[in-house]
C-alpha cells in the first residue's frame, strides 16, 4: 500500500513543528505534499523527525514566498519545478518516487490562490492554472500520477457553509473589539460596522440560506476540468456522501484540499479520509487546514 497525504501547513509552520509532526506521524504517510512550505528549516526538521527525504520548489526568504514541498519515505527518482506565467503562485512541484513494487509514481503539488474578493474573475484565474497543469501532466497519461494540494476551489456538487464561517469570523471580531480601547480609527469603525451587518445576515435562517447558496459561485475553480479529463477525486470516490470539509480547521466549512488521481492510480484507491481527529492535540493547533490522505493498494 502507498499512502499519500496533502497538507497546507499555514505560512511555513514556524513555531508549530511539534504539532505538524504529530499530525503527519499520526497519518503515517509514504509521501506528503505540503502547501505554504515557506520556511525551509521547518521542512528540513519535519523530514528529519519523520525519517523522510524532502524536496522543495525553492528556498523561500520570506513568509509570503509561497513554496511547495514533498516529504517521502519512498526513494525519489527525480524532481522538477514548473514555473509558468499563468501560475498565480509561481510553482507546480513535480516529484517522482519509486513505490515498493519498483514502479514509478509521479506526484504534483499545487497551491492555488483564493482571490475570492475578485469575484468570478478568481474562478477564471484558477481554471487557467488547471488547464496548464493538465498540459504539464499530459506526458504521464497511461502512467500512475496524481495532483494534490490546496486548490481553493470546490468540487462539483460540494457545498460551502459560508454562513457558518462568517458567524465564526464576526464572533471573533466582536470579541477582539471588546478588549481594545474605545478610541477607534475610521477604518476600525468601518470594519466593525461591516462585521455587525454580516452578523445580522448570517445569524438568521433566511440570510444564512442566501449566503450559502451564493458563496459557492466564488469558489468554482477547475476541479471539474480535472474530472472531465478522467482524473478522480479520491476523497469523493471513497466517501460519496461525506462532507469532508478541510478548511478552516477550527470551524470546517468547505472542502478545498484534494488528492486527485489519474485513472490508473485511482483503480488502486482503497480509502481516503480527512485528518480531523489527532491524538494529543486539536487539529487547528497545527494549521488552519485539515490534512487529507488517500491509500492505494
Amino acid at each position: 500500500m502507498t499512502r499519500i497525504l496533502s497538507y497546507n501547513i499555514l505560512v511555513g509552520g514556524t513555531r508549530r513543528i511539534d504539532q505538524l509532526t504529530t499530525v503527519i506521524h499520526t497519518a503515517d504517510p509514504d509521501v506528503v505534499g505540503l502547501a505554504e512550505a515557506t520556511d525551509p528549516k521547518v521542512v528540513e526538521e519535519l523530514a528529519s523527525r519523520l525519517g523522510m527525504q524532502f524536496r522543495l520548489s525553492g528556498y523561500g526568504k520570506g513568509a509570503r514566498d509561497w513554496h511547495l514541498a514533498v516529504l517521502s519515505r519512498l526513494p525519489i527518482l527525480h524532481t522538477h519545478v514548473h514555473t509558468r506565467p499563468v501560475f498565480d503562485r509561481k510553482y507546480l512541484l513535480e516529484v517522482q518516487v519509486e513505490e515498493a513494487n519498483g514502479s514509478p509514481l509521479t506526484v504534483f503539488v499545487i497551491h492555488q490562490r483564493s482571490n475570492f474578493e475578485r469575484g468570478t474573475e478568481s474562478n477564471r484565474i484558477r481554471r487557467a492554472e488547471i488547464q496548464e497543469i493538465l498540459s504539464i501532466m499530459a506526458p504521464y497519461q497511461g502512467q500512475p500520477h496524481l495532483v494534490m494540494g490546496d486548490f481553493n476551489s470546490l468540487a462539483p456538487g460540494d457545498s460551502l457553509q459560508a454562513s457558518r464561517l462568517l458567524r465564526s469570523a464576526t464572533h471573533k471580531h466582536r470579541t477582539r473589539a471588546r478588549g481594545t480601547s474605545t478610541t477607534h480609527s475610521w477604518r476600525k469603525f468601518t470594519r466593525h460596522m461591516v462585521s455587525r451587518a454580516v452578523g445580522v445576515v448570517v445569524n438568521n435562517r433566511a440570510g444564512s440560506f442566501v449566503v450559502d447558496k451564493v458563496a459557492p459561485n466564488y469558489a468554482r475553480g477547475g476541479i471539474d476540468l480535472l474530472l472531465q479529463a478522467g482524473y478522480v477525486d479520491c476523497f469523493r470516490q471513497a466517501n460519496p456522501t461525506a462532507l469532508g470539509f478541510t478548511c478552516p480547521a477550527i470551524v470546517p466549512s468547505g472542502r478545498i484540499d484534494f488528492i486527485i488521481a489519474s485513472p490508473e492510480l485511482a483503480s488502486r484507491l482503497t480509502t481516503s479520509r480527512v485528518m480531523d481527529s489527532i491524538p494529543g492535540i486539536q487539529a487547528h493547533e497545527a494549521s488552519d487546514h485539515l490534512a487529507v490522505c488517500a491509500d492505494f493498494a
